[in-house]
Parts: C-alpha cells; structure tokens; sequence
C-alpha cells in the first residue's frame, strides 16, 4: 500500500516544539467492501486520530482508533504483537525475556524481521473457543481485531482478522523508558481478512467468503509515555496479556467464557 509522509506542516510542528502529545500519529484504515449484518454494507473509513501503544513484558499491544473515547463505544482496531523479541532486537536481562532463549551481551538475539510480512491469526484462546478440535500450532506473530462499537452501537461488533500480513517498518522498542526518538517509531501497514469468528463451520476455521471482509492499512506513531485517553482493559481470559482485546466482545472477562452479544 503506498503511503504518504507527514505532512510538511506537521513536521515543521515537530521541529519547533520538540515534542509530540500522546495519541498523536497518522495512518489510515479502510475497507472496500465491510459487511456487518443491519449495520454496515460497503466501503468503511475508519479515519483513526489517536494512536496508543501498552507494552507489557514482551508484549505490545497497539490502538488505532477514530477518537480518545472509551473503546466501548468506539471505532478502531486493536492490534497485539505477541513478542516483539520475535520481530526485532529487545533489551534483556535474561535469556526468558527472549523469544529466541538467548540473551547475548544484553540484547536478545535472533532475526531482525523489520521490513518482513509478518503472518495476523487468530489468538489461540479464542482459536481453541471456536474450533477446539483444531490443532493449534504456534501462536501467530501478530494478531487483530476491527471493533465498531460507534458505527454499529447497538450490536457488539468485533471482526477478527483470520488472514493475511502485517509488515513494520519500524516497531517500538518495548521499553517504557526508551529515550531514543527512533526506538520509539511504530510504522506499519498490513492487508487482512476480517470476520466473526463464529460465521465458521462449527468445528473448523471455514467461514464463507460471502461472510468475510478485507481490510488494509497502515500507521505510523511514537511511542509516548502517559495516561492515555483510555487503558486498555487487561482482564480475563486473553494469553500473555492477560486478556485484552482477544476476549473483549466475545469472553466475558470474568468468568473467561464466551458471552453473547
């Protein structure tokens, strides 16, 4: 996907001020053929204007979203990198900080996959909801979720993204008190295909096409240190996050069952 660069304006901003506001980014977000039953029919922007990132252990957890308010009744997508040790060097103190088991000289070692299409899938505790019969495999790099909770606020509407790539360019460090401006960069843009996960064949991953929607993208932000306009819930029954996201809308984040609409 061709992308623009910031804005000229916006970078004479940077320059003379010398700092950006959290939440602040660009990027878009759209589909040319999103379909929601009795909600959304065809093409969807979701012109996002705030940008968050929430690292945790070697987790991150990134926000692109159409405003500052609650998720809960927003638009946005939730993406979650589940080790970004596997994507790009991270600081460590020991080996178990590290996807690869290696801590060499206080870097964690492996390939650097900047710049590499990396694979979006499911999460494996909602993967093992839907199709428990399904063997798993290893638990994909990255995955996604688009929620419209504003567009559709009278449904509980969460796609999934069941396929497809996401590339970084660059992806922040992991470390809250990183203090270098080029650790801290987010840049991406992906292509997947988004759908509710129980559209599929009871027992396998199989949903029709006529049930699926694509979805690209891309974002580019800087890590900033703050309050954001709202934390992400961390709760219930997701993996190593403790259950953002990949239960929300679908687990009920206190008793970690699937809860309805």
């Amino acid at each position: 996907m061709k992308r623009p660069r910031p804005a000229t304006l916006l970078l004479l901003l940077s320059l003379t001020t010398g700092c950006s506001f959290v939440g602040e980014g660009e990027g878009e977000v759209t589909s040319a053929a999103l379909g929601v039953p009795d909600c959304w029919q065809g093409l969807y922007d979701l012109g996002p204007d705030f940008f968050a990132a929430v690292p945790y252990r070697d987790t991150l957890q990134i926000r692109i979203q159409r405003g500052s308010d609650l998720e809960e009744v927003s638009d946005g997508v939730a993406v979650l990198v589940n080790e970004v040790s596997a994507v790009r060097p991270t600081n460590c103190v020991l080996d178990s900080e590290c996807s690869s088991g290696d801590c060499a000289g206080g870097i964690c070692t492996g390939p650097d996959q900047r710049g590499t299409a990396l694979e979006v899938g499911l999460p494996p505790k909602l993967l093992a909801e839907i199709a428990p019969g399904v063997p798993q495999g290893a638990p994909p790099p990255v995955s996604m979720a688009l929620y419209l909770q504003f567009s559709c606020h009278n449904q509980n509407v969460v796609l999934y993204a069941m396929s497809g790539t996401i590339t970084f360019d660059a992806l922040f460090s992991g470390d809250p008190n990183e203090s270098e401006g080029a650790e801290k960069l987010t840049d991406a843009y992906f292509s997947v295909i988004i759908a509710d996960p129980r559209d599929a064949i009871p027992g396998t991953l199989d949903i029709p096409e006529s049930k699926t929607s694509p979805l690209e993208g891309w974002f580019r932000f800087h890590f900033q240190r703050g309050q954001p306009g709202q934390p992400f819930p961390l709760g219930g029954s997701g993996g190593r996050t403790g259950g953002w996201g990949w239960g929300w809308g679908f687990v009920d984040s206190r008793s970690g069952r699937w809860a309805p609409r």
